[in-house]
């Protein structure tokens, strides 16, 4: 084979792989943007029923603003640890980058397992979706972003499956780093959430 056909060959393999690159994270960002979207409706579908209660509860005798607040700093510590886990996996430090993540995934389970133990207890205060059409909103909202959540827990697992099994590849960082953009978003959704829904009530 003649250096121009190895240089040619080069090449065009380079260039599938920044392509696929390119087309992988241009798919993501589209992704993002379907999901504040639907966030987008969820909010203003919340604004619009705040005042329906059925003439039963509303959020300040229904909420604990504390433990709201201890969800939200377990959130928003998880978006510290994945930024030190991203720094570290950029350092190809494995090991430290890994044990930043499995700090990240116990901070989110430690979220998700909260926002189930609130809607359990909302649920046998007899404060259900079906009550009201703001416990509708309610539920439809901040379930929808416990769904995410749970959805980034399992996304984070499966990295931390294919490090373990395939070490940094070009695929795995690019993985790692559409799963960091994911987060993030959850974590500023988390804050309008904690800001519209439950802050406003205690103001």
């Amino acid at each position: 084979m003649s250096a121009l056909q190895m240089t040619s060959g080069h090449g065009t393999h380079h260039g599938h792989g920044h392509g696929d690159e390119t087309q992988t994270t241009m798919g993501f960002w589209i992704y993002l943007m379907s999901d504040c979207l639907i966030f987008a409706v969820l909010f203003a579908t919340f604004g619009v029923l705040a005042g329906a209660t059925a003439n039963g509860p509303t959020g300040r005798g229904l909420f604990e603003l504390n433990f709201v607040l201890g969800e939200t700093m377990l959130l928003l510590a998880s978006s510290f640890t994945f930024g030190l886990a991203m720094l570290a996996l950029q350092a190809n430090n494995v090991r430290r980058g890994t044990g930043w993540l499995v700090a990240t995934f116990v901070l989110g389970a430690a979220f998700v397992g909260m926002e189930i133990h609130e809607f359990a207890e909302l649920m046998h205060r007899g404060a259900v979706p079906q009550a009201s059409a703001y416990l509708s909103a309610y539920f439809t909202l901040v379930g929808t972003h416990g769904l995410h959540v749970s959805f980034g827990l399992l996304w984070l697992a499966v990295m931390l499956h294919q490090i373990h099994h395939f070490g940094l590849t070009p695929v795995t960082r690019r993985r790692m780093a559409c799963l960091s953009l994911f987060w993030h978003f959850l974590d500023l959704v988390w804050i309008c959430v904690f800001t519209f829904i439950y802050l406003r009530e205690f103001t």
